[in-house]
């Protein structure tokens, strides 16, 4: 093995077994958040580790410093040189890096079940990693009995999106309406969705709001979550040789995220139901990014997301065709206007007109 693989591995063991170690700690203040920053912090370095041992870089020519968590990933998911990941295996470390920044940089409320599910499945693509590049197992750097042990043992994600939606429809019928409770519990669901749809981004106060309302008219949990319902988890084994992974359903193709799209990660599940990708249409997208329907009609124009199949789809239905926008729209437009103001543009589509 390669002298720095050699020495990152052996740092992604250490943070492993950290965050094993305190997902079986029986006290509850700042465990979640010990969880999750120690198994992040294991998989960036088992990343580095793969990509110097394929032959790999770690750090482009002449930068400062070596790559973050989502390059690692993209390298080891894309380059043809390294490459060691699935699509699945990618989306489960970018919903861990997700909930890892949520609980580091905001607040979170994971309940048991959910925490359990991404530690064991956490702890499984580790075993795979290190056996698929290295040639080696888990029990050599960890003892055997070292295994994230709960009282509830998940296996079925539908089951558990269903019963925290209930019980945050619960929490939302309250008279005094526990408010910070509820967006705590509703992010890492917000966060799993976003992460399925090719997003890196931590949802807003105004995004939650919105959720919550549509759960209070009682809306299935799977139309406000679609990305979810086509990702199962596939139990293997018990004990010591118990194996989670996350799996997208038959026929639900992972797709790579262009490099340098705007609040992007790298893989997405590829929506089979169009609606329910490109479920915005011009009115929902201008009340998402506070404009006018004129002004998000020439944002749209200017920008060219009537262009990109990433945003913009003409559905058919029946004989009738609706011009629908996805969710990467809105972060595609509120992109453009972190650098031009919505007035350049619409002068920028006035000339455009008059041009033609």
């Amino acid at each position: 093995m390669k002298g720095r693989a050699r020495l990152l591995l052996e740092k992604a063991a250490d943070s492993l077994l950290l965050g094993i170690e305190k997902f079986n700690c029986p006290f509850e203040p700042g465990r979640v958040t010990a969880v999750l920053i120690f198994l992040d912090h294991a998989f960036e370095m088992l990343l580095k580790a793969s990509i110097l041992q394929r032959g790999g870089r770690i750090r482009k020519k002449g930068a400062p410093e070596t790559f973050g968590f989502d390059a690692c990933v993209r390298a080891g998911l894309s380059d043809g040189k390294v490459k060691f990941l699935t699509g699945e295996q990618a989306l489960t470390l970018q919903m861990l890096n997700g909930l890892r920044d949520a609980a580091q940089h905001h607040l979170i409320t994971i309940e048991e079940a959910q925490l359990y599910i991404h530690a064991q499945s956490a702890v499984t693509l580790f075993r795979d990693l290190l056996k698929g590049v290295f040639r080696q197992e888990l029990k050599d750097y960890l003892p055997r009995r070292i295994l994230p042990i709960s009282t509830q043992t998940p296996v079925d994600l539908s089951a558990l999106f269903e019963s925290e939606t209930s019980e945050i429809r619960k929490l939302l019928n309250r008279q005094r309406k526990a408010r910070i409770e509820i967006d705590a519990r509703l992010r890492p669901l917000a966060i799993v969705e976003a992460t399925i749809r090719g997003q890196k981004t931590q949802p807003s106060r105004n995004e939650l709001h919105k959720l919550e309302k549509r759960l209070k008219k009682k809306r299935n949990w799977k139309d406000l979550f679609p990305g979810v319902s086509q990702i199962e988890i596939s139990p293997h084994g018990s004990g010591a040789t118990l194996s989670l992974r996350l799996t997208k359903k038959t026929g639900i193709p992972v797709v790579l995220v262009p490099e340098g799209t705007p609040g992007a990660s790298v893989v997405a599940v590829k929506r089979v139901d169009e609606l329910g990708f490109y479920n915005l249409g011009a009115k929902e997208l201008a009340s998402n990014v506070g404009l006018t329907i004129n002004k998000v009609v020439a944002a749209v124009r200017v920008l060219k997301i009537d262009k990109d199949p990433n945003c913009f789809k003409e559905v058919t239905v029946g004989k009738i065709k609706f011009k629908r926008y996805s969710q990467q729209a809105i972060a595609k437009i509120r992109e453009a206007l972190r650098r031009k103001t919505i007035d350049e543009i619409w002068r920028e589509y006035q000339r455009g007109i008059a041009k033609r």
